[in-house]
């Protein structure tokens, strides 16, 4: 194995195989990062969501994609050109992973794109000791998506953070208050359908726990963008909790925890959600 790799799995505790597929993931991610920061990738672009808030301020949850935004609009930014870059930097630690964009909806704000590679053969590289066997259920691809808004609503506030692991890196993220923007705009707007989103709530008590006020320009634009509130609403941190209270009654959190359980450790702690738990520290945000 990679001495760079087994640095970096040296930091995680590993119980199971689902500890050690997400740990690989996890990973994979910061090798992107990596390679996305030597193509200046973040000259034009600001991480953003769980991920950032797991690998930057410690959230204790694994997270599966790769959010990005534009500091400035741009409806013809490129993202393929920084594929390049990705690719070499997985090769570089002798990853085989193949990366290809989503076809966009001309009308969307969204581009994406797709790092696909074989999880048992990855995984045999991590962990070269492990019997084959155990992972018979997991053939199927390692899949790892990462999407750049590349109109995105003004007001956010940025910080420059640097890893050493791989190699040493510099990347631009949201600021915590912008990331907490961030997330209360997907729970009030993401498209839940057949599946609720557990991760976005146990990330917003997160917050809530660390006393991260929200940035309430970033959060009422984005709510504008998505129509949610009209243009011309009277909006403040009191508005802001009403919704979410109003929210927070139409949850199944029975199966908000089930979508949660596969990233975090104590699944306990999730034993006191519920619509009266989610309101009451609502009342703490600000």
């Amino acid at each position: 194995m990679n001495n760079i790799i087994e640095q970096m799995l040296s930091k995680y505790e590993l119980k199971n195989t689902n500890d050690e597929i997400n740990a690989l993931k996890e990973i994979i991610q910061e090798i992107v990062l990596s390679g996305l920061s030597r193509g200046n990738f973040f000259n034009e672009v600001a991480f953003y969501g769980g991920t950032a808030l797991r690998i930057f301020y410690k959230l204790d949850r694994f997270s599966e994609d790769l959010d990005f935004a534009l500091i400035f609009p741009n409806k013809k930014f490129d993202l393929s050109k920084y594929f390049i870059y990705i690719e070499k930097e997985l090769k570089s630690y002798g990853l085989n992973l193949e990366i290809s964009a989503k076809q966009k909806n001309k009308n969307s704000n969204i581009t994406s794109a797709f790092l696909k590679g074989n999880t048992l053969e990855h995984i045999l590289k991590f962990f070269p000791n492990e019997k084959n066997n155990k992972y018979s259920s997991l053939l199927k691809n390692i899949k790892i998506k990462f999407e750049v808004d590349i109109n995105p609503p003004s007001g956010a506030e940025y910080e420059e953070k640097y890893k050493l692991l791989p190699s040493p890196h510099q990347i631009k993220i949201y600021d915590k208050e912008s990331l907490l923007a961030g997330k209360i705009h997907a729970i009030l707007c993401r498209g839940w359908k057949t599946r609720v989103k557990g991760r976005d709530l146990y990330d917003y008590v997160f917050f809530l726990a660390n006393d991260i006020k929200v940035n309430i320009e970033l959060i009422k634009n984005k709510l504008i963008e998505s129509k949610y509130i009209e243009q011309n609403s009277n909006f403040d941190i009191n508005k802001l909790k009403k919704l979410l209270i109003y929210k927070f009654n139409e949850i199944d959190y029975k199966e908000a925890k089930e979508d949660v359980k596969p990233f975090i450790k104590d699944i306990d702690s999730l034993n006191i959600w519920s619509k009266e738990f989610f309101s009451r520290i609502t009342e703490n945000l600000k």
